[in-house]
């Protein structure tokens, strides 16, 4: 097969950067979080972003991905892989919408702090898988290996599934107008 080419491997890393805050950022804040169902949700989609690291790294060791339609999950094929990998940070800010979800959060005063400290958690967690599946878009459109492309695409899709959950969690919850 080909070999990643230097603008591939400097995606994935980022991509790999990526997923490493998400595990990070669902474990600080299923432990932050005060409502047992929240909690669960943001282990569960902790484990998630741990199956996309997985498939990450597996890439970056010249593995790719083969998708069939009916495959949940990718398997994987050798591939050789370039020599040199450039790692690249990823940086994020507060968006308007975290903002103005804080803003929300204190002007209702009869909210307590638990859930005022759920919603910003929450709006955080959604604007991150907003950001996180932008960046695959990027990265699936740059990529030459169709196996690749889809196993990217699986895991964006599955990003999205993911602010999916946490936009319904907080409009169940009274955190999103």
């Amino acid at each position: 097969m080909n070999t990643l080419t230097q603008k591939e491997m400097t995606l994935l890393q980022d991509e790999k950067k990526n997923e490493e805050i998400c595990i990070e950022k669902y474990n600080k804040y299923a432990s932050q979080a005060s409502d047992p169902q929240l909690k669960a949700l943001f282990q569960e989609l902790e484990g998630k972003e741990k199956e996309h690291l997985n498939t990450i790294n597996q890439m970056l060791s010249g593995t790719v991905p083969t998708m069939n339609t009916s495959q949940q999950k990718p398997q994987f094929q050798g591939m050789s892989q370039s020599q040199s990998t450039l790692p690249q940070a990823a940086t994020q800010s507060l968006s308007t919408m975290q903002s103005q979800a804080i803003s929300q959060a204190q002007a209702q005063p009869n909210a307590s702090n638990s859930s005022q400290s759920d919603a910003y958690l929450c709006t955080d967690a959604l604007s991150t898988e907003k950001f996180i599946s932008s960046t695959y878009n990027t990265t699936i459109f740059e990529c030459k290996d169709a196996n690749m492309r889809q196993a990217l695409n699986h895991i964006q899709k599955e990003e999205q599934e993911h602010g999916e959950k946490i936009y319904n969690y907080m409009a169940q919850n009274g955190m999103y107008s």
